[in-house]
């Protein structure tokens, strides 16, 4: 296993304690088992999902927005 450092806000510190208490298990654990069903359940399907006013957000900077290449911007900043 890996050590992970978090940081989070105090309620959601409070509830997950909460919780692991009632549970009878770690917080670690329950981080571990949290974390574990959301990238099987999520993960699986890999495909973005955006609201309607996300992709119009999306749509709006693609369009309007002047991109360039990662060989500009390093020679603009002197990499």
């Amino acid at each position: 296993m890996k050590r992970l450092n978090i940081t989070i806000d105090e309620e959601t510190y409070e509830k997950a304690r909460s919780f692991a208490f009632v549970k009878r298990i770690s917080l670690s654990k329950l981080i571990r088992e949290s974390l574990r069903y959301m990238i099987d359940n999520k993960g699986k399907d890999s495909e973005l999902k955006l609201s309607d006013e996300e992709e119009k957000r999306l749509l709006n900077i693609l369009k309007n927005d002047e991109f360039v290449s990662s060989d500009e911007v390093r020679k603009e900043l002197g990499l």
